[in-house]
């Protein structure tokens, strides 16, 4: 019989779950290259390929089969040919910006393991998509609001999670999306740069957020008495600084995020809290396109970096830092062992940390590719993000899952 790719879910899938992935009907030990092909919404090229040797039986199954030397990846992994994926455009990211529509995957098979592919044997699209059936889309423009709303299938009650992107403006909505698949009421929110909302802010307002905050409790289908926060990088620092001032603020979830005020200072009321200050001059150039801007700021465990400090200690909530060992964005292994010394000496006991090796600055849900080389939303220089391929893939999945079982618990 022909080759061909035998896919389990066989057409569509969610973007964050696993895709089990066979090839029959080949020779027995029959070598192949494997290539998994993915366009984004720009046109942009995304590619893996891996070397693959069949069993006796002509059979490939990617869960059993190790990956040989000489492809994107090697070993057994069994999403390799997804968490690999590398743009044919330097330095560009995968990002999904329309969730309402799904990326289609490319995969073929090719004979031998030569440079370039030999006949193609096999082939076969597929959807990752973001929304599961019967998940519901809800722009939000109220008040001051501007925001997404992803809502499971049903009328029944769910726990509300409010989620916040780092700097570079905008509404981004495919992490909220694919995290409201699993059983939450999930805000995306904007906070600058996006429609109405200021293009600058030179203070972020925390009335802004407490605003959020207070439509989500009100709203039908949230359950409880509070509602969750998860924020990555500047959006984990709002997070923090939100559990500090703001009451109703049950957990929170900080994805590298600062424990200080950075690049905008925050304000509630008559309060202010200050910004790191920041040395340009104490960026590192690796090379003659890069810069490592991990040592720049002042420390906020140290005078007179203190006074930006988020006052962690007023808050209620359950706090859980994700942090990346080689994030050069944000010493975010530091920030969250020193802030969690401070509570302890106060006493407190509630935060947790999940530290991963080898993870950089840009954490994302399970399968996207790793993001090691981009343009810094401050500087507005090509920056060293951190990371290394299979590690941070790997600590993508199982930071996902813990995540949601933190939002499960304190929710």
């Amino acid at each position: 019989m022909a080759p061909s790719i035998r896919l389990s879910p066989a057409s569509r899938s969610l973007f964050d779950e696993p895709l089990a992935i066979a090839v029959q009907g080949l020779g027995p030990r029959q070598q192949v290259t494997l290539r998994a092909s993915l366009r984004d919404e720009t046109e942009q090229l995304f590619q893996a390929s891996a070397h693959y040797q069949a069993g006796d039986d002509g059979e490939l199954d990617l869960a059993r089969c190790p990956a040989l030397p000489g492809g994107s990846f090697s070993g057994l992994e069994p999403m390799g040919l997804l968490w690999a994926l590398q743009p044919q455009k330097p330095f560009w990211r995968l990002v999904k910006r329309d969730v309402q529509s799904p990326f289609l995957l490319q995969l073929e098979v090719f004979e031998g393991h030569g440079e370039r592919p030999g006949r193609l044997l096999a082939q076969t699209q597929h959807e990752r998509a973001f929304l599961r059936e019967g998940m519901r889309r809800v722009p939000v423009r109220e008040g001051r609001i501007r925001a997404t709303l992803f809502l499971p299938p049903g009328e029944d009650t769910v726990p509300g999670i409010i989620d916040i992107h780092g700097l570079g403006g905008g509404l981004s909505e495919h992490r909220a999306s694919l995290l409201a698949n699993h059983g939450f009421a999930t805000l995306a929110l904007a906070y600058y740069q996006f429609e109405d909302l200021p293009q600058k802010p030179n203070k972020l307002h925390l009335e802004y957020f407490e605003e959020a905050v207070n439509y989500m409790l009100q709203h039908p289908q949230v359950k409880g008495r509070g509602v969750g926060l998860l924020g990555f990088s500047k959006g984990g620092e709002v997070s923090l600084a939100m559990a500090a001032f703001l009451k109703n603020i049950m957990a929170v979830a900080s994805l590298n995020g600062p424990v200080a005020a950075t690049c905008i200072p925050f304000s509630y009321k008559d309060k202010t809290i200050p910004t790191l200050n920041y040395y340009e001059h104490k960026a590192k150039a690796t090379n003659s396109k890069t810069v490592d801007y991990s040592d720049v700021l002042d420390d906020p465990f140290q005078a007179p970096g203190n006074q930006s400090l988020i006052p962690l200690e007023k808050a209620e909530a359950q706090f859980l830092f994700v942090v990346g060992q080689d994030d050069r964005i944000v010493k975010s292994e530091y920030y969250a062992t020193e802030v969690c010394k401070l509570l302890q000496a106060q006493g407190k006991e509630n935060f947790q940390i999940l530290s991963y090796p080898g993870t950089g600055h840009c954490m994302d849900p399970p399968f996207f590719p790793l993001y090691s080389i981009g343009k810094h939303p401050f500087f507005h220089k090509q920056a060293v993000l951190g990371g290394e391929p299979r590690a941070h893939s790997k600590a993508q999945v199982h930071a996902w899952s813990q995540i949601q079982a933190f939002f499960k618990k304190y929710l």
